[in-house]
């Protein structure tokens, strides 16, 4: 019988995913990574309640469960890069490092350590051998947070709902009369819960008011609470009055200015070539036929890569510095990078 540790959340589809482990015939553990356990004020973490809802999910199974700590690690890894990102004026994705760094490194090596035959999550992905493949439901496919896993580890872990789609997921839970099946999927930061990252962020960050600005006429528009809670492309939570929507088309951390425009097709939000950094890739892309997704749930974009560069035919609609590219081959993810600037 092969052995088992899966991460549960305490959400329906790494419970789902504890039943399909065990009637498959496997030896499960599940176990739930504590990664983060701070409330912040006016902020409760909801790590209690998750580790709750996995263990009831788990003792109903009839499974061994584990907590597992890995807050300091996740500290260093995650937060502390997120951090880093965001006052030097990018916008970077915790999840994509975590999933690197947390998920499918230190819980997968513990478990390997443990004597595990496999680690098993709820993301929705598949695999086949050491290819990372997209989820069935389109909609809710995880590949572009999970580019970055390593190929070892890709061939040890078992994604069971990867091929179902979500609404599956929830009638199979419903069936099977999970506590979890209707409870709410977190929105927020991803280790907090339901947190804004500005509200996140304040508490971490010393910012300053400034200035919004047009870029065109250099005209000063409104007032901002702190440049780097602004991402290049953004036009929700400006507050400059009614008419044609504003975008954030820069920043100057320097001066603490951010700059706007109603111009959807100012020159700092599209781009023909894109430059990558951080580049991680799964197997060499082919010489034609490759997509990119520039952000989750974001279409597929034909696109050329060559030498840590994409190259469209068309300008693209560019993301902030600091989030993902992932490139595809058919549905096999091929890996990919960070956007630079």
């Amino acid at each position: 019988m092969s052995k088992v540790f899966l991460g549960m959340s305490g959400g329906v589809d790494s419970s789902v995913s504890a039943v399909f482990l065990k009637e498959q015939g496997y030896d499960v553990t599940g176990v739930y990574m504590k990664n983060w356990s701070e409330d912040l004020p006016g902020m409760k973490c909801p790590w209690a309640e998750d580790l709750a809802d996995a263990k009831r999910v788990a003792v109903g199974l009839d499974l061994d469960f584990e907590v597992w700590d890995f807050e300091e690690e996740y500290k260093k890894r995650v937060v502390d890069y997120m951090l880093a990102e965001f006052r030097n004026g990018r916008t970077p994705n915790p999840d994509v490092m975590c999933n690197e760094q947390i998920k499918f490194k230190l819980f997968y090596e513990r478990a390997m350590s443990r004597g595990a035959d496999y680690i098993a999550t709820g993301h929705y992905a598949r695999t086949e051998g050491e290819k990372l493949l997209r989820a069935i439901d389109e909609n809710k496919d995880q590949t572009y947070f999970l580019y970055r896993m390593g190929l070892e580890a890709t061939t040890k872990t078992l994604f069971p709902v990867g091929a179902m789609t979500k609404p599956e997921v929830k009638a199979f839970a419903v069936d099977r009369g999970l506590d979890v099946a209707t409870k709410k999927e977190s929105m927020g930061v991803c280790f907090v819960g339901e947190v804004g990252m500005k509200d996140f962020l304040s508490h971490y960050i010393d910012v300053a008011p400034g200035e919004i600005r047009d870029i065109e006429t250099d005209t000063v528009l409104g007032a901002h609470d702190g440049a780097i809670f602004y991402t290049i492309g953004q036009r929700h939570g400006l507050y400059l009055g009614g008419g044609l929507p504003y975008y954030v088309v820069k920043k100057d951390l320097a001066k603490n200015i951010v700059y706007v425009s109603r111009n959807l097709n100012d020159s700092h939000l599209w781009k023909e070539r894109i430059s990558l950094e951080s580049v991680k890739l799964r197997q060499a892309p082919p010489e034609k036929g490759i997509m990119v997704r520039l952000r989750h749930r974001a279409p597929l974009v034909p696109v050329e890569f060559r030498d840590s560069e994409l190259i469209f035919e068309q300008p693209v609609k560019c993301p902030a510095a600091g989030q993902s590219a992932v490139l595809y081959a058919g549905e096999v993810c091929l890996g990919g990078g960070i956007v630079a600037g």
